[in-house]
């Protein structure tokens, strides 16, 4: 067992990072809801709806008492029925009203997530290779699943509860001013003091759930990681160090969840000492003005119930705002994604890129990360020829990668330009240049699902002939056909139930399925073992027939019968030739094939 300690503390981001004004935040969020604004619309309408019997209730009991104290002859039996069925009119309306709420208020949140999922989604796939390589994907995958969840109850309930609480409000003060302007103005000096407190809670409960949020990505990314490496985990019998980070991850969740519930307990109490100091006002003022006449009877009831309608209300409100402030961390969170620039995109004028042979052209060409501003390449320039094959090697962090990755427009050349077939790659559009390209990586991915689906990858809509035909090309027919449902054979996540080679051999065929004229092989083969990569490194071969192929190379013995080799180290191009000529300069590659000592190894 490893006893390696983990002392340090699981970090997460200052919550207040680009924090965005709630006004701002609501500003952006608009158009969002303004495209079901009909469905909002009779939402808030029927909101209004609901208010009715909570504001009629006060009056029909402030008549029923004051004609009992001042005229009880008057109050018939037929006068009381009368009362009950416009009130139980006004219950059946408010039912009708609050189902329409809960029904398609929430289902029109369900539509405002789903429409900011697919942007947020959308706008992922156009990011840069950068952008993945500096963030963690549990963080990415939480800004677009738990962060979106709570947006579906805040897309309706906000205007639903901010609506229904401006007209109860609205509608009490002026009913109060009508029994007493006096008792009402010392009412409301409550109000802004209650503000006051409310608005400092609510800075340090949106602080607490953006932290909340932060580190709910971080044990996503954790776990994730963790899971995916799980045979690593198992082969260094390190379950108790994984268990121990879990633990301070989650620790650190714990205690962010407690401070915001001691924030929480903190709102509903101040809430329920201003319901409490209201409800003082009330008594002492109201038993006063009785005692002096300045006030009837039923309208002290009527006053009463209005002044506990507009407490409930403040109340709702109070309690809304944890949900308020989790939809606007969510809203936050989902606008970082929305604005983080997009490196690598079309040009204004970007046309489709010509069909041509494949000749490509670096002219020359520098590159620098954009994160570190670490420079791999300094003016390259090279023409490949159409149809040429040509092998990359030299020390490991000479370029070679970086060199194959400008050509797809993963990264941007920072200087100079690239063209192919004599079109700059910058002025075509993404998708036709990247349809030009066909990649192999030594790190193949597969996704969840059939071997067909995977091979089918690399065209879209392809028939089970084609796919087969592929698959004969690649020579993964043989292993395709033992398996226990053939083509429709589940593969597992990242394809865990099949073999390296035959991993290697079905990403090959999902390139020959795409049949592009340009070819780019990154150590396809090196992480295989010897009869896997004599198998792929033919299926690498009939594949490579007739196209133009980049290989990086990690044993020189698979490339030496190649067109050319360009040996790459940190002052760039040292040698470039044949194998023969270059074995006859013995120089860098000379060194590298003999292994002699004066080179780093590839």
């Amino acid at each position: 067992m490893l006893d390696t300690k983990i002392t340090e503390k699981p970090k997460y981001k200052d919550p207040n990072i680009r924090h965005t004004s709630t006004r701002e935040l609501l500003r952006r969020f608009w158009p969002y809801e303004r495209k079901y604004w009909k469905t909002l619309v009779f939402d808030l309408f029927c909101a209004a709806l609901t208010c009715i019997c909570d504001l009629v209730l006060p009056l029909i009991l402030r008549f029923v008492t004051n004609t009992a104290v001042n005229d009880l002859s008057s109050l018939t039996v037929e006068v009381i029925l009368r009362l009950g069925f416009l009130y139980l009119v006004l219950r059946l309306i408010d039912g009708a009203a609050a189902y329409y709420m809960a029904d398609m208020g929430h289902v029109m949140g369900v539509y405002i997530e789903t429409d900011m999922r697919r942007d947020a989604f959308s706008h992922l796939q156009r990011l840069s290779v950068a952008y993945y390589s500096n963030n963690k994907i549990g963080q990415i995958m939480g800004r677009i699943t738990n962060d979106l969840f709570d947006v579906t109850e805040f897309a309706h309930h906000c205007p639903e509860e901010f609506f229904i609480a401006g007209i109860k409000i609205l509608v009490s003060f002026c009913i109060l001013c009508r029994y007493s302007v006096g008792l009402t103005v010392l009412l409301f000096l409550c109000v802004p003091l209650m503000a006051v407190v409310s608005i400092y809670l609510n800075g340090k409960l949106r602080a607490t759930q953006r932290a909340q949020r932060i580190q709910v990505g971080e044990l996503n990314a954790q776990i994730e990681e963790s899971l995916l490496g799980e045979r690593v985990v198992k082969a260094f019998g390190a379950e108790a160090t994984e268990r121990e980070k879990f633990e301070q991850g989650n620790g650190t969740f714990q205690r962010l969840k407690k401070n915001s519930y001691k924030i929480m307990a903190a709102f509903q109490t101040s809430t329920r000492l201003f319901d409490g100091l209201m409800y003082l006002v009330m008594i002492l003022g109201g038993g006063i003005f009785v005692v002096e006449r300045w006030i009837e009877p039923g309208d002290l009831v009527a006053y009463s119930l209005y002044v506990s309608t507009l407490i409930a209300t403040i109340r709702r409100i109070v309690e809304f705002a944890e949900q308020f402030q989790r939809g606007m961390t969510g809203i936050e969170r989902f606008f970082e994604i929305m604005d983080t620039p997009v490196d690598i995109q079309d040009a204004p004028d970007a046309v489709p890129m010509k069909p041509g042979p494949g000749a490509i052209r670096f002219e020359n060409v520098s590159f620098e990360y954009p994160d570190d501003h670490n420079r791999v390449l300094r003016n390259v320039s090279l023409d490949i020829r159409a149809g040429e094959r040509l092998a990359l090697v030299g020390p490991s962090g000479g370029g070679k990668t970086t060199l194959c990755n400008l050509i797809p427009r993963f990264y941007d050349v920072t200087s100079g330009r690239i063209t192919i077939d004599g079109q700059d790659i910058q002025k075509v559009t993404l998708e036709s240049l990247r349809a030009s390209i066909g990649i192999v990586q030594q790190d193949v991915y597969l996704f969840s699902g059939t071997v067909a689906e995977n091979i089918a990858y690399g065209k879209p809509g392809a028939t089970r002939e084609e796919i087969a035909q592929a698959a004969r090309l690649a020579g993964a027919e043989r292993f395709i056909l033992a398996l226990k449902d053939g083509y429709d054979t589940y593969v597992g996540e990242r394809g865990v139930k099949l073999s390296g080679g035959q991993k290697q051999r079905l990403s090959i065929a999902r390139v020959f399925l795409k049949n592009p004229p340009i070819l780019i092989l990154d150590e396809a083969t090196s992480a295989l073992d010897n009869e896997s990569e004599i198998l792929v490194g033919q299926s690498l071969e009939q594949l490579a027939h007739g196209r133009t192929t980049l290989t990086i190379a990690h044993r020189l013995t698979t490339i030496k019968d190649y067109d050319r080799i360009l040996v790459l180290g940190a002052e760039g191009i040292l040698e470039q030739g044949s194998h023969a000529e270059l074995l006859e300069k013995k120089g860098v590659y000379y060194r590298l094939w003999n292994q002699l000592p004066g080179e780093d190894t590839l």
